[in-house]
This record gives C-alpha cells, sequence and structure tokens, in this order.
C-alpha cells in the first residue's frame, strides 16, 4: 500500500491568539494505489461532456457545480434541483444517467411543478406577464437585453446609466472605471 501524509493546518481563534499555529500530520492509507479520478471516469458510461439545456457541461465536475455552467443556475438553485431530481450531490455529472439528466431538465423547465417556492426562483413577476418563472440558458440573455433596453427606453436613471456605458450600480467613478468605453 502507498502511504499519503496530508498536512492538515488546525486554525482555532483562540489558539490563534496565544499559542500560534498548531499543526498536526496524519498518515493515511490508501487502500487501492492504482484507483486514482482517471481510473474512476474512463468507464464505459462516462461521459466527459454532457449537453444539457444548449450548454456544454463538464463532466468531470460535481453534479451541483457542474450545472451552474448553465445560465441563471447557481449553486443553490443546482442544489435544491438535485435534491428534488434524487440526485446524490456528491456524483460527477459524467455519471449521470439519461433518466437522471431528463429529471433535472423537467425541474428547470417547470420549477412550481416540483413545489420550488417563488422565492427561489430568478426572474420574480415579470413586468410583461407579472408570472414568476426560472429563466435560463438563451433565454436569460434575451430577458437581460430585453430589460436594459426597457430601462433605456423609459429614461430611467439605470438605464441612461447603461445608455452612457458608465457604472449603474452606485460605484465611485471619480478615480475607477477610466479604461472602459
Amino acid at each position: 500500500h502507498r502511504f499519503r501524509l496530508q498536512l492538515h493546518l488546525l486554525i482555532n481563534s483562540c489558539c490563534y491568539r496565544s499559542e500560534g499555529f498548531r499543526l498536526s500530520f496524519r498518515i493515511t492509507a490508501n487502500t487501492n494505489p492504482y484507483l486514482t479520478m482517471s481510473t474512476m471516469m474512463q468507464g464505459p458510461e462516462f461521459q466527459h461532456i454532457l449537453r444539457i439545456l444548449n450548454t456544454n457541461v463538464e463532466g468531470k465536475r460535481n453534479v451541483v457545480f457542474a450545472l451552474t455552467k448553465i445560465r441563471g443556475l447557481g449553486p443553490r438553485f443546482a442544489d435544491l434541483i438535485c435534491k428534488k431530481a434524487e440526485i446524490d450531490v456528491n456524483k460527477r455529472a459524467g455519471e449521470l444517467t439519461a433518466d437522471e439528466i431528463e429529471k433535472l431538465v423537467a425541474i428547470i423547465q417547470n420549477p412550481r411543478q416540483f413545489k420550488i417556492p417563488l422565492w427561489f426562483l430568478n426572474r420574480q413577476k415579470d413586468f410583461k406577464t407579472g408570472k414568476y418563472s426560472q429563466v435560463f440558458a438563451q433565454n436569460f440573455d434575451a430577458k437581460l437585453r430585453d430589460d436594459i433596453e426597457r430601462m433605456k427606453k423609459i429614461r430611467a436613471h439605470r438605464g441612461l446609466r447603461h445608455w452612457w456605458g458608465v457604472r449603474v450600480r452606485g460605484q465611485h467613478t471619480c478615480s475607477t472605471g477610466r479604461r472602459r468605453a
């Protein structure tokens, strides 16, 4: 067996003030020296790149963090949909079956049918329809562009700032942000 030496730096706030850093060494045994991440991901059913909602998702990453590559899905929403679909959050994205991917897509497209609360959705009370929805992928960019165009059209302060190409969210502009535009 191969032994790996793992160095753990343990910092406790009380220990840090009085004694300084405390170091501890732990030797752990790897039961199978040839079992590494690359051999785990060489199975016949493992997919290195998945195509979910017109987005390439990396198969080597954890399911929750791989789903965040889809525009409009953050880590908390991805974690929630994995729990609703009863998918292990420690699983790799490449290990997902076709049925699990279909479940995930169904939950993303219709979150209200799976009892996801309204406050969790990223498009609350749409300006035109007044409905709550989860906007993702290409729809996300289109909705954002429409919102900015609407603000410019009604000459709102945020719309004018976008129009002028200066900072929109209240940042200081006296000495920073000179390179843009």
